[in-house]
């Protein structure tokens, strides 16, 4: 194996050890469950709590998710890496009750920057959101 498919499986391995301790993601009930060399998924079932003061769920929640995938995809190749830009469309509403899914497929990883994409379905396939980010690596 090549030194730099070494650390990205080393950084991969890493990265979901960190998943199933991570304290935002337990408290709002996200789960990594698919993490490869530029691409993450993660899901979250919603809950009443989720809903703002108009009965619909808060757009932040949304955001959240998809920037949770945004974090595990883009690190998964240019670790330690921290978003410098994110932008989403909330494209339609969730139902309360439903389970969204994130997914970010990492479009560039540079040694300057990283440019991923994401989306956010529901269990029906339907779009929820979508979403660009900008990432720089840090440190090392």
């Amino acid at each position: 194996m090549p030194q730099d498919e070494k650390k990205v499986a080393e950084t991969i391995a890493m990265l979901k050890a960190a998943a199933k301790k991570e304290p935002i993601a337990r408290f709002l009930g996200m789960k990594l469950v698919k993490l490869t060399p530029g691409y993450a998924k993660v899901t979250m079932k919603l809950k009443p709590e989720h809903q703002n003061f108009n009965g619909y769920v808060f757009g932040g929640v949304v955001a959240a998710i998809a920037d949770q995938a945004f974090a595990y995809g883009s690190n998964s190749l240019n670790h330690p890496s921290i978003a410098v830009e994110f932008h989403i469309n909330l494209v339609s509403a969730p139902e309360p009750d439903d389970e969204l899914t994130a997914e970010c497929r990492v479009v560039k990883s540079g040694r300057r920057a990283g440019i991923s994409e994401m989306t956010v379905t529901n269990q029906t396939g339907k779009l929820i959101a979508k979403a660009t980010g900008v990432t720089i690596p840090v440190g090392e």
